[in-house]
């Protein structure tokens, strides 16, 4: 049986985030959502992703250097090496704002679902433009033979069967675009200004 949005393995309704689609389907939905609402969206870069997960910290996680289960969602099981406790496995996605928000107002940067990214896979954030700009070519990239350059791109956030560390502000994970699973989906930015 191939997994879908509403039928993942697990309850899912209108709180909790999409899961199962791919990049192709993530940038389709902002494509949409853009014509609908007559205002521009698009997946975030990874560089975007993590300034607005950090909320203006420097610390793994927005709200400092350990991690429990009462913070996020993830394989509550494991302890962060970093600090913090065991506790609850949801074994699922939760409702979006299950957890506090940031000091931005974003629920849930920190586990649930990884997060498509505009991004090109890239091995060690190589090339990175540093102008918080997704690289989307493959001339921009640090190609890797398992993953081939814009065949695959980035995932942000961590998911709710990852262990902590999977979670942290600062962790990349490239995939094949192509990938559909219960533990991926995204978020959209929106252009502002003019």
């Amino acid at each position: 049986m191939a997994l879908r949005p509403r039928s993942p393995g697990f309850a899912q309704n209108d709180r909790h985030p999409v899961v199962c689609v791919n990049w192709g389907d993530a940038r389709a939905y902002a494509e949409w959502l853009s014509k609908r609402t007559g205002k521009t969206y698009r997946l975030p870069s990874e560089a975007e992703r993590e300034f607005v997960t950090r909320a203006g910290t420097t610390t793994p996680f927005w709200w400092g250097t350990s991690i429990t289960p009462q913070q996020a969602n993830y394989d509550g099981t494991r302890a962060y090496k970093g600090g913090g406790s065991t506790g609850a496995w949801r074994k699922a996605t939760v409702p979006v704002d299950t957890f506090k928000a940031n000091s931005w107002g974003l629920y849930n940067v920190h586990g649930n679902v990884f997060e498509w990214t505009a991004d090109c896979w890239n091995a060690e954030n190589a090339g990175n433009p540093g102008d918080g700009s997704a690289r989307t070519s493959i001339a921009a990239v640090v190609m890797d033979a398992n993953r081939g350059g814009c065949g695959g791109r980035m995932l942000r956030g961590g998911a709710w069967s990852d262990d902590p560390r999977e979670l942290r502000s600062a962790r990349r994970v490239g995939r094949p675009a192509d990938l559909r699973g219960d533990r991926t989906g995204f978020r959209v930015a929106r252009a502002v200004g003019p």
